[in-house]
């Protein structure tokens, strides 16, 4: 018999990676494809859906062909995918309504502060588990009902958006059900990406009448939520299609989630840290959905079918990576490799710091208006010193969420760390000196597609439990921190200054 493997389509802010996995959790194909950054006016962020689904073709096709991989050996499909950012499509057709909003879009910024000052906060919270802000689904979805094109559509005779999705016509949902629906037809979304929309019980695992009353969602137009991980496949690619085979749709997960499961933390307390676009700090608390007095947000961590969810406080940072590319969109370093070597070469920053808030700032301040700030310069500040500094500002903002997971639940765990930005060293050995606690970085540091693959393979037997997820995870480097503890305190003091005068700055949606 052939060996098989299990397939995980992860789909990020700025690209879609496909990999294949085997039985130890190795990769055995992998292919990344970028897509592009849409930025109408400032504080705006798009995607086109089409192009994203485009992508999502060519990367499996090339990952399985460089591999020399038959699709039918693929037992099973999983999907991670950037969370919060919404598709309005017409299932029918496939066309979309408008090029998809982006997680990092502001221009709902009025519309959230209107429902933190109308009092709703509370009753959010308790429901969602999250705040009002425009970086959730909700306000997302109102503005495109109110403001897609129905000529977009390509109706002869178009009918309003908002009565077509009344009707039912049109439906909504995040990218894992865009990808889900061109994948097997199906319209559906797993319980981790329904806990980012601020439309869902996370208690109950249900859509919240009220709130989608309050936001002026049709239910008409949602999604079935379905486990994370479920034999009851989500549905089946065309044998016809693209993969030219029939391969069951098992996993999915929103990304953060999805990295959580591939860094095996399936144990009430364990946490990690994925540094992507954003970086978002996860802890797993287990069957408990714990409410956050310091500004962290309680979601669904994951469900597996059959058995009740589990959940987490997050911590989410909107620019991390994003901190770096600005390093190059500004011409201050050509390529962003080069970042650690320049921030190496100072031993400090020169009382510089940046605050990267350029689409606002997340937990645990949920500034909607905060903007990306420079402060402490000299005459002697020199562009390495900016370098380091950008590098740092991720770090402290790690350490922001740490302390708030700390005042939350009196844990302070060893941080496991992912993404492509933890292959830097020097970030990695910062951020185990800012935060003051060890990081340890896994040999596969792609953990949101192993993840995914994870939550396929579990449902179909292609992994027995947890227990191999456990087996499976192996060390590449522990860092230790070496600063003194009271001139890590001394930084994070003056960083958190430097937050204080970032803050507020935008007075309008745009910026």
């Amino acid at each position: 018999m052939s060996t098989t493997y299990i397939g995980a389509i992860d789909q990020g802010t700025t690209g879609t990676r496909f990999m294949a996995f085997d039985h130890d959790g190795e990769v055995v194909a992998s292919a990344y494809g970028r897509h592009e950054q849409i930025r109408p006016e400032p504080g705006q962020v798009e995607h086109d859906p089409v192009e994203i689904w485009q992508t999502v073709e060519r990367v499996v096709d090339r990952a399985l062909t460089a591999a020399g991989i038959d699709a039918d050996r693929l037992e099973a499909l999983g999907v991670a995918n950037q969370r919060e950012t919404v598709v309005v499509w017409d299932p029918d057709t496939g066309n979309p309504a408008h090029n998809a909003l982006v997680w990092q879009d502001r221009r709902t910024t009025d519309r959230a502060a209107a429902r933190r000052d109308a009092g709703l906060t509370e009753r959010i919270r308790e429901t969602t588990g999250l705040v009002p802000d425009a970086y959730f689904t909700a306000t997302k979805t109102e503005w495109l009902l109110d403001n897609a094109d129905p000529l977009k559509l390509g109706q002869t005779r178009p009918r309003g958006v908002r009565e077509r999705a009344a009707d039912g016509e049109l439906v909504m949902g995040t990218v894992d059900s865009w990808l889900v629906y061109n994948l097997t037809s199906e319209h559906v979304t797993d319980v981790t990406n329904a806990s980012r929309t601020m439309l869902f019980d996370i208690h109950d695992c249900s859509w919240d009448p009220d709130l989608l009353e309050e936001f002026d969602v049709p239910k008409a137009m949602l999604p079935e939520v379905r486990p994370s991980s479920d034999p009851e496949p989500y549905g089946y690619t065309d044998p016809d299609g693209f993969l030219g085979a029939e391969v069951p749709v098992t996993g999915v997960l929103g990304d953060q989630q999805a990295a959580l499961l591939g860094q095996a933390c399936v144990d009430a307390g364990d946490a990690k840290n994925t540094y992507g676009t954003g970086a978002f700090y996860l802890t797993n608390t287990g069957e408990e959905a714990v409410a956050s007095d310091s500004g962290l947000l309680t979601t669904v961590a994951y469900q597996f079918a059959g058995e009740r969810p589990r959940y987490a406080l997050e911590g989410a940072t909107f620019s991390a990576g994003a901190a770096v590319e600005w390093l190059a969109d500004v011409g201050f370093v050509d390529d962003t490799a080069e970042t650690a070597a320049l921030a190496a070469s100072v031993e400090a920053t020169g009382g510089v710091y940046v605050v990267p808030a350029f689409t606002g700032l997340g937990a645990p301040h949920w500034d909607g208006r905060a903007r990306g700030t420079i402060v402490g310069m000299t005459r002697g500040t020199r562009k390495e010193h900016l370098v380091r500094a950008a590098l740092e500002a991720i770090a402290y903002q790690t350490r922001d969420v740490t302390e708030a997971v700390a005042a939350d639940t009196g844990d302070e765990p060893t941080l496991r760390v992912d993404g492509g930005a933890v292959r830097n060293d020097f970030l990695c050995q910062l951020q185990a000196d800012i935060v003051q606690t060890p990081v340890v970085r896994p040999r596969v540091d792609e953990t949101t597609a192993l993840g995914a693959a994870y939550a396929a393979g579990l449902a179909v037997g292609y992994w027995d439990g947890v227990d191999d997820l456990r087996a499976n995870w192996q060390l590449d480097r522990r860092f230790e921190p070496e600063m003194a503890a009271d001139e890590a305190d001394r930084r994070y003091g003056r960083w958190r200054d430097a937050v204080e005068r970032a803050g507020g700055w935008a007075r309008d949606e745009g910026g």
